[in-house]
C-alpha cells in the first residue's frame, strides 16, 4: 500500500498566493516578520514588489491591510493565529470588519499541533474569535487541496475573510475528481446511519480513520467535513440531526465558541438531536511533540473512535 501524501496546510498557502499572485495582479501579501514560517516567503521571492514585511507588529499590519484594501487592491495579512486573531483582534474588528474591507487574514500555526512552541502560541480560541465579528467568513481546511481553494475562494469573495492553517502535516484526503470547494458548503466524505461525525481543519482525516475503525465495531459513522465554520452549512447539519439522531463534531480548538457550538445553535434551534463536543477542554495547551499532544488531548483516530463508541451507547 503506498504511503499516504502529508502536506503542511501552511505550505499550502504559501503556494497558492503564488498563483494567485501569477492570475492577479492586485494581489499583495502582507506579513509580521515571520515569512519563513508563514510560507509567505515564496509569495515574496516570486513578487518582491508585491510583498510587505511590517516587523513585529501585528496590530499595525491590520491598519496596513485595511488601508490598502480601500485602494482597490486585495491584501492577504499573514501571521501565527495566536498573533493574527488574538493580538490583532480590535484591529481586525474595528479597521476591517466594521467597515466591511476586502481583507483576507492569512493565520498559520494554529492550536495544539504547533507543538513545541507551547501554550503561549497555541491558540485555541481564533475561531470563536473571528466568528464574533459580524460579515467575517471563517474557513478552516483539512487538507493541501483544499487549503489551496479556500485562498482561491477568499480571493473571490468580497469582503473580510479569515483563513486557519496550521503547522504540521496532514495527510492529503481530498484528491479525487469529485471534489469541489464551495464557501458556506460542507463536503460529505462518508455516508453512515448510526451517529455523524462533524469535523474541521486537522481532525477531519483522523475522524475518516475513526470512523473506519467504528464500522469495524459495527458502528456506522457519517464523517462532514464542515470546511466553512461560518458562514455554516445549516442544512447539512439538519440533515444530519435529522438522519442519525446524534452527532459528534471534532475540532482542533477550543469546545467554546467554535465548530461544536456553532453546530450546537443550528440543532437548538431548528433540528434537536444529541451533540457531543470534541475539542481542548477549556485548558491551555502546553510543549511537546504535536502528535503527542494530539493524543493526549483526545484528537487521534483512536481516541475519537472510543468517545464516539461511549456516546453511541
Amino acid at each position: 500500500m503506498s504511503e499516504v501524501k502529508k502536506i503542511a496546510t501552511r505550505e499550502s498557502y504559501g503556494n497558492a498566493l503564488v498563483e494567485l499572485g501569477k492570475k492577479y495582479d492586485d494581489v499583495v501579501v502582507l506579513d509580521a516578520d515571520l515569512a519563513a514560517a508563514t510560507k509567505t516567503g515564496t509569495f515574496k521571492k516570486a513578487f518582491p514588489e508585491r510583498h510587505i514585511d511590517c516587523g513585529i507588529a501585528e496590530c499595525n499590519m491590520m491598519g496596513v491591510a485595511a488601508g490598502i484594501a480601500t485602494t482597490g487592491k486585495i491584501p492577504f495579512a499573514s501571521s501565527f493565529a495566536m498573533f493574527a486573531a488574538g493580538r490583532a483582534f480590535e484591529q481586525i474588528r474595528n479597521s476591517i470588519g466594521y467597515p466591511k474591507l476586502n481583507v483576507k487574514i492569512g493565520a498559520t500555526h494554529a492550536s495544539i499541533s504547533v507543538g513545541e512552541d507551547g501554550a503561549t502560541h497555541q491558540c485555541n480560541e481564533d475561531i470563536a474569535l473571528m466568528r464574533t465579528i459580524p460579515g467575517m467568513v471563517v474557513i478552516n481546511p483539512a487538507d493541501d487541496i483544499e487549503a489551496k481553494a479556500a485562498v482561491q475562494a477568499a480571493y473571490e469573495h468580497v469582503g473580510p475573510v479569515y483563513l486557519r492553517f496550521g503547522r504540521a502535516a496532514v495527510p492529503v484526503i481530498n484528491d479525487n475528481p469529485e471534489y469541489k470547494f464551495e464557501l458556506g458548503k460542507a463536503v460529505t466524505l462518508k455516508e453512515g446511519t448510526d451517529v455523524t461525525i462533524i469535523a474541521s481543519g486537522l481532525p477531519v482525516s483522523e475522524s475518516l480513520a475513526a470512523a473506519e475503525k467504528l464500522a469495524a465495531d459495527g458502528i456506522s459513522a457519517a464523517v462532514i467535513n464542515m470546511h466553512t465554520i461560518k458562514p455554516l452549512d445549516e442544512a447539512a447539519v439538519i440533515e444530519a440531526a435529522e438522519k442519525t439522531g446524534k452527532i459528534v463534531t471534532v475540532e482542533e480548538h477550543s469546545v467554546i465558541g467554535g465548530l461544536g457550538s456553532a453546530v450546537c445553535d443550528v440543532v437548538a434551534q431548528k433540528a434537536p438531536a444529541k451533540v457531543l463536543k470534541i475539542g481542548v477542554n477549556d485548558v491551555f495547551g502546553e510543549s511537546g511533540p504535536a502528535a503527542a499532544l494530539i493524543k493526549k488531548y483526545g484528537l487521534d483516530a483512536d481516541s475519537i473512535c472510543e468517545k464516539v463508541k461511549e456516546f453511541v451507547k
